[in-house]
């Protein structure tokens, strides 16, 4: 059911799967969320099975990361059938490019600093 995004190494891969969601945790993610995204932005779809998996995370891990990221909707579900008895299982896509991700992100940290420096001017304005 993974299907890989670009074909490279497996070690190679991880390393930069790795780099990536080290630079979204530096720059304010959660760690759960980070990961989460980071496996999902190299597979077209996943089962909640295959990113606890794939992000190396547990499963109430991978539920409390799946929750923040359908706040932003940035991932679409979808339930499918499970071939055999048993409840069915949903499947998880990102509903949101990397790049529109990305910008999203930017555009949250560009106000964060406008933020500060106001507050910056605040204090230079207080002090003279």
């Amino acid at each position: 059911m993974v299907t890989t995004v670009r074909k490279i190494s497996a070690p190679a891969q991880s390393v930069e799967r790795e780099e990536f969601a080290s630079i979204l945790m530096k720059i304010g993610l959660k760690r759960n969320v980070a990961k989460v995204l980071t496996y999902l932005a190299g597979v077209e779809v996943a089962t909640s099975r295959e990113i606890e998996i794939g992000s190396d995370l547990r499963q109430p891990e991978v539920s409390i990361a799946m929750r923040e990221i359908r706040k932003l909707n940035w991932i679409s579900e979808r339930d499918e059938k499970n071939p055999g008895k048993g409840r069915p299982y949903r499947i998880y896509k990102l509903n949101k490019n990397l790049p529109g991700i990305i910008e999203y992100l930017e555009g949250e940290k560009a106000k964060e600093s406008s933020q500060i420096m106001k507050q910056i001017e605040k204090l230079k304005a207080l002090k003279a």
